[in-house]
């Protein structure tokens, strides 16, 4: 008989048990501990590279987050870290070192942008950074020194979508490792890996946990790459807390379930704002005006819960519309289960040069959802009482200037 393969849906909830009956806990075990009990020396020495050495190395209810999310990527194996920002930044390290060279792209995480352009440097790594799509510079910015893609899908804000066949074709063509930043798309969306991209990253604490209550980072791949990472991981500290794990085992159970009613409610509110009058354009990559909206069909099997949407007014226009709502809590980060609302360029994208933002396309009139699992009804019902709460577009007046906040987000 052909061997069943589980979907989606039942990896996130059983992706890391064993399925053999047995008397023990349905529920995963919280190890708090820092350290394990050994009965002698040599026990010591095997224990290093398991799980039961001590925690900064390894931890029993990390290892059931890791093998779930591993399991849900379709990969050899997952590592869970403290932040989205530390998977990230700990892969990078881990994998390059002084005289190596990135191309990125240009519309990523504000924090990642930081990170490539001002602290990659100071080890003696340069980073090129190209347009999202336009595959050509990608291949042109390529030195004999890139060791490394970085790449995110769907971006933060403009939710634009990389093409992975070419992107994993031009990796493998110059031999270079590629990593991916999928925490908008989920692995319920999207299956980076299946189409050859060798990294997946995600910051847990937005989908993956999916109740705002952790903070959380992983990243997952070949069984090589990432025993590199766990190295590095062991040497700078950044591990996730047992507790913290458990919470994220937890959330992955119902990651499926909310994503789901998340892809409606995002369809719905997409559509919605994309015949409002007082809004100038929706990104949205399951909208047929979406540019890369053909690729989001082939390779994504739901849009997403996050939607973009530009006022037709100014800056301080949409953060009046921003204010305004009751439903769409005003608050950063993304994913949870309750709807959310910000103003990218005073939150994920703050410290990213103004030049930068506009070359990029993010404007001060733009707005991000993120769309939970309310009902519909109630949170269009909500977005159109905020929107009337902007002038109309002849009626339009100057915006301010001057915010100043931390990024925040990964």
């Amino acid at each position: 008989m052909k061997r069943h393969t589980h979907h989606s849906e039942t990896k996130a909830v059983r992706g890391a048990a064993d399925l053999d009956r047995k008397n023990g806990p349905l529920g995963t075990p919280i190890y708090q501990t820092s350290t394990f009990e050994v009965v002698d020396n040599e026990e010591q020495l095997r224990a290093t590279h398991t799980d039961h050495f001590y925690t900064r190395y390894g931890n029993p209810t990390n290892t059931v987050a890791e093998k779930t999310i591993a399991a849900l990527e379709g990969v050899d194996a997952a590592l869970t870290f403290a932040s989205g920002m530390g998977a990230i930044t700990t892969t990078i390290m881990a994998l390059l070192k002084s005289g190596d060279h990135v191309v990125a792209q240009r519309d990523i995480y504000g924090g990642v942008t930081k990170f490539l352009s001002q602290w990659l440097p100071r080890m003696g790594i340069e980073t090129t950074f190209v347009d999202t799509t336009e595959y050509e510079q990608h291949a042109r910015a390529i030195r004999p020194n890139t060791k490394l893609l970085y790449l995110e899908s769907p971006t933060n804000p403009l939710l634009r979508v990389v093409d992975f066949k070419k992107v994993a074709a031009l990796a493998k063509q110059h031999k270079l490792l590629s990593m991916i930043d999928a925490t908008f798309g989920t692995p319920i969306n999207q299956q980076p890996a299946e189409f050859g991209i060798d990294l997946v990253t995600h910051s847990g604490t937005k989908y993956l946990g999916g109740h705002s209550d952790l903070i959380c980072g992983a990243v997952a791949g070949r069984r090589e790459l990432i025993d590199r990472i766990w190295e590095t991981r062991t040497t700078l500290g950044n591990c996730m807390d047992p507790h913290a794990s458990w919470m994220l085992v937890r959330g992955l159970k119902t990651l499926a379930v909310r994503v789901a009613r998340q892809n409606e409610n995002a369809q719905r509110v997409a559509e919605f704002l994309a015949e409002h009058a007082k809004v100038r354009k929706v990104h949205y990559p399951f909208l047929k005006s979406h540019p890369q909206y053909a690729v989001a069909r082939e390779q994504m099997t739901g849009g997403g819960g996050m939607v973009t949407f530009e006022v037709e007014g100014t800056g301080e226009d949409a953060r009046r519309v921003s204010e305004a709502m009751r439903l769409f809590t005003l608050a950063p980060s993304l994913g949870g289960v309750e709807s959310l609302v910000s103003i990218p360029v005073l939150t994920s994208h703050l410290t990213v040069a103004s030049e930068e933002r506009r070359r990029i396309g993010i404007t001060e009139q733009m707005v991000r959802l993120s769309v939970g699992i309310e009902n519909a009804e109630d949170l269009i019902a909500d977005l159109e009482r905020a929107l009337a709460a902007m002038a109309a577009p002849q009626q339009v007046q100057v915006g301010r200037a001057g915010y100043s906040a931390p990024a925040v987000g990964r």
